[in-house]
């Protein structure tokens, strides 16, 4: 037993403290709504990962990058529009807040799944900030002064486009935000831009106005939208999308970032040695993503046979989901919801179980961990606790926790 998993199985070294204080300072309302919507949205412990793990999760990561940067890569969306991603023109931009989701297990680190709206960064960062003056074993798997980190991508995002003029304006857009479960987030995220000295709105789309010159809020034009929307292909919302296509607003990230790096059927093309040699991959990441993305494939109707007998060992989820919603253990599926899988858009993943943490003298946890990423580079990696088929924020105990390597 390495020192991480030793410290993962102590549910009393190294506990978290001060968060509660470091909420507070961001004023009694913005607390209070932390409290009255996400209740379990912290947990009490960090995770402890290993130096060998976090180097696979390096690993695994930047072998993805290659391969979606390889010239025979192309995502759905751009299939679908008739474009070729490599001289669309529609994309400079890299796309903020990649979260690269893995599970750890004594096989090593497993890659389940990439987003590209991954949200919690900024309520991350402020838990590590909470943690500065405590003592704990290891070191935060995070860059240092990520505020300015954030400021800075955002910044690198609006130059790619429109190289040095001045970005003014940001609006973060999500249906009824207000409503939303991470609103407080949005909220963190104001009060960051606006120290930086950009104008922000939080917005739902019907709040937007699309004029010929670009998209407005209360008569001020937007420079970037900061999307956080889960209709990841903007089918449902038109304007934006046109806006985006037009080149009169910079939307990050934007759905040809979803579709060459978030779409689940792309994980079925990342565990394909064979597609992978024919489009020119080099050796070494190839036996990368073999080991560090579970064998992954689409679903298909005259798979029905072996899926049944195979479930067990498998993971269903849905090619556009998001938020674990209809994501499925196979041994927990009954006939009904097989059926309707084989008549859905479904992927198939071989089962990674995930690590767990003990949190008290009697009870364990399931975690992921989140790395989130800016072209490539990790800029702060997030444990999330829970118990269930998947994350859920309803756990006593369970929420978001820092990661920490011990080596």
């Amino acid at each position: 037993m390495n020192e991480a998993q030793k410290l993962n199985a102590d549910w009393q070294t190294g506990r978290l403290d001060s968060v509660r204080q470091r909420l507070m300072v961001e004023g009694n309302a913005w607390y209070e709504l932390v409290v009255a919507r996400c209740p379990h949205l912290f947990a009490e412990v960090p995770v402890y990962v290993s130096g060998l793990q976090l180097q696979q999760m390096e690993a695994v990561i930047a072998a993805v990058e290659r391969v979606v940067n390889n010239r025979k890569w192309s995502g759905k969306w751009a299939q679908d529009s008739g474009l070729r991603i490599e001289d669309s023109g529609f994309t400079p931009t890299k796309g903020v807040f990649y979260g690269y989701d893995f599970h750890l297990n004594n096989e090593g680190a497993h890659l389940i799944e990439i987003n590209t709206n991954a949200g919690g960064a900024f309520l991350n960062a402020l838990l590590l900030d909470s943690q500065r003056e405590v003592k704990l074993p290891g070191t935060a798997v995070a860059k240092a002064n990520l505020e300015q980190v954030f400021v800075d991508m955002f910044h690198h995002e609006w130059q790619l486009a429109r190289g040095n003029l001045p970005l003014n304006c940001i609006a973060i857009v999500d249906e009824k935000p207000q409503e939303q479960y991470l609103y407080a987030e949005f909220l963190l995220a104001r009060h960051l831009f606006e120290r930086a000295g950009i104008r922000v709105f939080i917005v739902d789309p019907a709040d937007i106005r699309s004029l010929a010159d670009g998209l407005y809020v209360e008569g001020q034009k937007i420079d970037l939208l900061y999307n956080r929307l889960t209709d990841f292909s903007l089918q449902q919302h038109a304007p934006l999308l046109q806006a985006y296509l037009a080149g009169s607003v910079v939307l990050t990230p934007n759905p040809e970032h979803y579709s060459r790096y978030a779409d689940k059927r792309n994980l079925a093309r990342l565990t394909d040695a064979r597609w992978l040699r024919e489009a020119g991959i080099d050796e070494h990441d190839i036996a990368t993503l073999q080991a560090g993305v579970p064998h992954t494939f689409v679903v298909q109707a005259e798979l029905e046979t072996s899926l049944w007998e195979e479930r067990k060992e498998l993971f269903f989820k849905p090619n556009s989901g998001y938020g674990s919603r209809g994501a499925y253990r196979g041994d927990k599926l009954t006939r009904r919801v097989f059926g309707e899988i084989l008549q859905s858009a479904y992927i198939a993943q071989k089962l990674a179980m995930p690590g767990e943490r003990r949190v008290s003298e009697m009870e364990s946890l399931k975690y992921d961990v989140r790395c989130y990423t800016y072209n490539g580079v990790i800029q702060l990696a997030a444990a999330r606790l829970y118990q269930g088929q998947t994350t859920n924020f309803r756990t006593p105990g369970g929420g978001f926790a820092p990661v920490r390597v011990t080596d």
